[in-house]
């Protein structure tokens, strides 16, 4: 029920923008983790008495209570949320009578058929407001408690996430249940902003971004240095204990590598552009595990020996676009706790369990006991049979199983080379986040 409240409101939200502001266009407005947003374009318009350019519309805060209390009056009409199922050549006669081009490449996008529209009123009784959705929605609009719903901020986002194309506005919201549902949300905030690691790393003098040197470096002062060379030691220990060698590699490579990894084909985007060295293209690395495949293979090996395990405080380079940087968060260079086993296929599910007893193991040590796990399958865009996969999805899920986990299934969610568990962990109010993750790569192994 609160999906259908967040999804709702977010498009009754829309329809308050519209009728204040009649030259704003709707693009997406998905509900999120504790609430919604609504993306828009506001062009530039013509004066009408002057025939002088209008510059395009800034939403501020004053605006957002306007908002607000257009989406009451909605609300407060009770208007039927109706579910419309229409030809993809009729939904573009529609799109193109309104001149909303931005749901044009919406409806491209859109691979199945037929095309489903909801309405926020009844189409029969007259002009309603309506966009491209699949749903799911509340019956009507006077089910949404409007004292529960509260407008938050105004951002900025690109289209498609794309720097090329239009900035848009984007509106953020939460809807709850109840008024003591918002209030909790609102003390959390509260709480989430008095433990903001950006402030927190500033006022202790543990690390910095140096704008000079560039957005999402980070640069680790001696007293975070002190913190982070604790966690690496208590790390490179447990690792021991638990049967796995500590290995380094480069931080560079020859671009061929991430040729015959496949990053260079499905990961391109996420990384840096390359170097010339000696005649040669040279990649900074994103990941370690191409590296650790050459290390495998430079000797023959026994399957004797398996399995092997090496684990790597690697420092690893992506590209992230400077407006999704977010302190220590979201970064474009940063050490990963990773490591690569390497086994039988007989060998594969209990060395899963034992990853995950580690995982397990370590986070309880920083107080993260509580996990939303998540087992991430075949990506519409991914390498290797359907044998392979198969295979590895199997083996991750029974890991899951003699572990004793409950785990929700992410259809299409995993990597190009295999299949995943993720795990987000807890912190002290209550936030998820994305944390350790457990992937199976039959793949890899393969092309090298």
């Amino acid at each position: 029920m609160l999906l259908k409240i967040r999804h709702t409101t977010s498009h009754v939200m829309a329809q308050a923008v519209q009728e204040l502001y009649p030259e704003a266009q709707v693009t997406i407005g998905p509900w999120i983790d504790n609430g919604f947003y609504y993306d828009f374009y506001f062009p530039e318009t013509i004066d009408a008495e002057t025939g002088d350019t209008v510059e395009s519309r800034k939403l501020s805060d004053q605006d957002l209570k306007q908002v607000k209390k257009r989406m009451d009056k909605i609300i407060s009409k009770n208007l039927p949320m109706i579910e419309e199922e229409v030809t993809r050549e009729e939904a573009r006669r529609r799109i193109l009578e309104i001149d909303e081009p931005f749901k044009l490449e919406i409806l491209d996008g859109i691979k199945t058929e037929p095309i489903t529209i909801w309405h926020t009123g009844d189409p029969e009784e007259g002009k309603v407001w309506w966009d491209l959705c699949a749903g799911p929605h509340v019956e009507s609009t006077g089910q949404i408690p409007k004292k529960a719903v509260q407008l938050r901020s105004v951002a900025g986002a690109y289209w498609r996430g794309d720097e090329k194309r239009e900035m848009l506005q984007r509106i953020y919201g939460t809807a709850w249940r109840e008024v003591k549902e918002l209030k909790a949300y609102k003390k959390m905030l509260e709480e989430a902003k008095k433990r903001d690691h950006r402030v927190l790393g500033k006022k202790l003098n543990l690390f910095s971004v140096q704008e000079d040197a560039g957005g999402g470096l980070v640069f680790w002062h001696p007293k975070g240095a002190a913190v982070r060379s604790i966690i690496e030691d208590f790390w490179k220990t447990a690792h021991r204990q638990s049967g796995y060698d500590v290995v380094y590699t480069p931080h560079i490579a020859n671009l061929n590598l991430w040729k015959t990894s496949g990053h260079n084909d499905f990961y391109r985007d996420g990384m840096f552009q390359q170097m010339e060295v000696d005649n040669d293209e040279y990649q900074i690395k994103p990941m370690n595990c191409p590296f650790h495949c050459l290390m495998y293979k430079d000797e023959l090996r026994s399957y004797r020996d398996l399995p092997f395990r090496w684990g790597e405080l690697g420092t690893v380079y992506r590209y992230e676009r400077s407006g999704t940087l977010h302190g220590l968060m979201r970064v474009r260079g940063f050490t990963q706790d990773d490591a690569h086993i390497f086994c039988l296929p007989t060998q594969l599910e209990d060395e899963i369990v034992d990853v995950l007893t580690l995982t397990e193991e370590i986070l309880s040590r920083f107080g993260f006991d509580k996990y939303d796990i998540m087992l991430s399958t075949r990506p519409e865009k991914s390498v290797g049979s359907d044998v392979i996969w198969d295979d590895a999805t199997a083996a991750l899920e029974g890991a899951l199983k003699t572990k004793g986990w409950d785990y929700t299934l992410d259809e299409g969610g995993g990597a190009f080379y295999g299949p995943k568990i993720d795990l987000k962990i807890r912190d002290a109010i209550g936030r998820s986040w994305q944390c350790s993750t457990v992937q199976c790569d039959f793949n890899l192994p393969q092309r090298f």
